[in-house]
């Protein structure tokens, strides 16, 4: 009984061992992360500058695909509003506001650590205007058509990017705003909207989409 009970385990052994051996033989090990990378993601942001030093405030909107975790190519929207009465010189009592979209470019360094650097470029065009400062009446603001001055705008910048999971990554950074001329004489003598910002946004999506497999059956 014993002998028979010590066949069954040396032959449970050799059991196992041979489908192991037939599976280190039936497959390769591999990480196929060597390979290209997909990403795509929803994006919001919020930042504080200035244009002509009055306080200005923008968000921003963007989609946008990732590849290889190291390129980002997309479109993104913006919306600023720029408090010019404050500075005093507008008796009128004028604010600017505006938009502006267009393409983006975003290469990223460091891409397989957890926090990352990037440098944002948006390359795009939009329209801004002047308006009466009537928050505080019951008027409402009305801006013609004909008050839009129309600009094109390239925005570089440098971010620092904080990866909570693949789903969801954190940015905060700093950017320059580079516009063609604009004319708001005589009401005001503002040529361009440059001007420089900094901000915090959040990118929901899936910045690693792909299987992560290890093993290929080479049958």
């Amino acid at each position: 009984m014993k002998f028979l009970k010590a066949f069954l385990l040396l032959l449970l052994f050799c059991s196992l061992n041979s489908l192991n051996a037939q599976e280190s033989d039936d497959y390769i090990e591999f990480n196929d992360r060597k390979n290209t990378v997909h990403g795509v993601y929803l994006g919001l942001s919020f930042n504080y500058g200035t244009i002509d030093k009055a306080e200005t405030y923008s968000s921003s909107f963007k989609v946008a695909y990732v590849a290889n975790q190291q390129f980002e190519i997309g479109f993104i929207g913006t919306g600023f509003y720029s408090d010019l009465n404050r500075l005093g010189l507008d008796a009128r009592n004028k604010d600017l506001g505006g938009f502006y979209g267009g393409l983006h470019l975003e290469p990223i360094l460091f891409s397989k650590s957890k926090v990352n650097l990037s440098f944002p470029l948006l390359i795009g065009a939009g329209a801004v205007a002047l308006f009466e400062d009537n928050f505080d009446d019951d008027e409402e603001v009305i801006v013609d058509d004909d008050d839009w001055e129309h600009v094109f705008v390239v925005e570089p910048g440098i971010n620092v990017l904080y990866n909570i999971n693949r789903y969801i990554q954190l940015e905060a950074g700093i950017k320059y705003r580079l516009s063609s001329k604009v004319k708001f004489e005589p009401e005001y003598d503002l040529t361009r909207i440059n001007g420089i910002s900094g901000g915090m946004g959040i990118k929901i999506g899936v910045f690693n989409m792909g299987r992560n497999r290890y093993k290929k059956n080479i049958r």
